[in-house]
């Protein structure tokens, strides 16, 4: 790319916009994912909110089931995520995943009322299958729009909307099943957020720079010859090089280190609140300001990344590579220390395990441009195929998580126990990392390109060829 066509580009574009539009449909799928915790509360113990809506004796068990139900879904449809946006494009199957997310929340109330807590558990399934298609599709997309040098800022902006979900979902439908709605105004303001990012998404997205009709020629120029490498706008779809992913050695680094920071995080966000229960005597889980805090740290704290990121990659001090493993150290190694830390403190500390976890889930926030982002650098041309087979993996980890921790603790009260706990998490943060570190890279792999396949296949031929003369020579 000239450095004339660089400094031609509007500062501000159409692949901004593309962020935001990810900003606001991760916002908007985190809302409908993580109101059940707060509208299950409002269910069974109407006097805490509106006390005229209908009020539900659920068991712990089903509540259980509810909470846990819509990652039943989720897990099964990443790798079917990145097939379709493979095969349909990236707008057309994301703006159905959000439809049917929004759906789902929508007739959530009329299930619970026909079927109670089955027909809910149901009814979260259907919403985790929809919605575990998307991920694999937001990082398609921004392959498709994100000019290496700008990968970070833009991923890093649009994956904030995790952060900004997570807070939102907290703090609003806590004020929603208090107002006149009730809970169920907490599904249908879901719905319609979610409904309302269809229609963004219908209008101002596209799959890519060259599909869209309000982009300059300017920018689009830029985008396209930034990306000439790997990006293929108008051919058919890059047959998928599987052999050559699953022998990939960066890639499986990612993998493992993808892994490791889902236990290291799944262990910071459940388990760290049940120790300060049994072992510190305090249930964070009823102040909404300690429950939320983490991740206002999370969500700071990733933009505190990405304007670091961005001046060392500005300023040429890091490579690409380097940043990615500077960052992700950061993210994992020091909520290892903190991790072992917490579970040293007794009763007299509890101010300073709340410190604690608010560092070790802020600081992971890096992980985001340390190492989820880390799939486009692999291979552009498949970051969905690749986000699929590792949102997989990742989001599997959090079912084993809580067992162990539950093989372990056998006493809640027990710090010992709890010890071991985090120590096992502390190791695994720990070493993911140093693999990532020794074979992880943010260089683009041979296999992307999309005469790979075929030249594999010449090479084959020829093989082929040479065998046969060599069977006719030596006979």
């Amino acid at each position: 790319m000239t450095a004339e066509v660089e400094a031609k580009a509007p500062v501000i574009g159409i692949r901004h916009l593309q962020a935001l539009l990810l900003f606001i449909t991760i916002t908007s799928i985190y809302i409908g994912r993580l109101n059940a915790g707060v509208s299950v509360v409002a269910m069974t113990n109407a006097e805490s909110t509106n006390p005229d809506f209908p009020e539900h004796n659920w068991t712990p068990a089903q509540i259980s089931y509810i909470l846990s139900s819509f990652y039943w879904g989720y897990v099964i449809t990443q790798f079917l995520g990145g097939y379709l946006c493979k095969l349909f494009g990236v707008k057309s199957v994301m703006f159905w995943a959000i439809f049917i997310s929004g759906v789902c929340s929508a007739v959530t109330p009329l299930c619970i009322g026909w079927g109670g807590w089955g027909a809910y558990c149901g009814i979260r399934v259907l919403m985790g299958f929809a919605q575990g298609i998307i991920f694999p599709c937001i990082h398609q997309h921004l392959a498709r729009w994100s000019p290496p040098q700008e990968r970070n800022r833009l991923g890093a902006l649009s994956h904030t909307g995790i952060e900004c979900g997570n807070v939102l979902s907290m703090f609003v439908s806590g004020m929603i099943a208090k107002g006149p709605m009730g809970w169920p105004g907490i599904s249908y303001i879901s719905a319609i957020v979610a409904f309302v990012c269809c229609a963004l998404w219908f209008v101002f997205a596209s799959n890519n720079a060259t599909e869209s009709r309000f982009i300059s020629d300017a920018e689009k120029k830029y985008i396209e010859e930034s990306l000439q490498h790997g990006q293929n706008f108008h051919k058919a779809v890059i047959p998928i090089p599987w052999r050559a992913i699953w022998t990939s050695v960066p890639f499986m680094a990612l993998l493992v280190a993808r892994c490791s920071e889902s236990w290291g995080l799944s262990t910071l966000q459940a388990e760290i609140p049940a120790y300060m229960h049994g072992v510190l005597e305090m249930d964070i889980g009823s102040n909404a300001l300690f429950s939320a805090l983490p991740f206002l740290a999370m969500w700071i704290m990733s933009y505190v990344y990405l304007i670091f990121a961005d001046v060392l990659l500005t300023r040429q001090l890091l490579s690409l590579t380097g940043i990615r493993k500077t960052m992700n150290s950061l993210a994992f190694w020091i909520p290892a220390v903190t991790l072992i830390g917490i579970g040293f403190l007794d009763v007299d500390h509890k101010t300073w395990a709340i410190v604690l976890m608010t560092i070790s889930v802020g600081v992971n926030s890096g992980a985001t441009i340390g190492s989820s982002l880390n799939s486009i650098d692999l291979s552009p041309n498949h970051a969905s195929i690749l986000m699929g087979i590792i949102n997989t993996a990742a989001n599997a980890v959090p079912i084993a998580t809580p067992l162990v921790a539950g093989v372990i603790v056998t006493e809640k009260s027990d710090r010992t126990q709890w010890q071991i706990v985090f120590i096992i998490s502390s190791v695994i943060f720990f070493v993911g990392n140093c693999i990532y570190l020794a074979f992880g890279t943010a260089v683009s792999q041979p296999w992307d390109a999309e005469d790979f396949l075929l030249e594999k296949r010449i090479e084959r031929v020829e093989d082929e060829e040479q065998m046969s003369k060599r069977r006719k020579t030596s006979n």
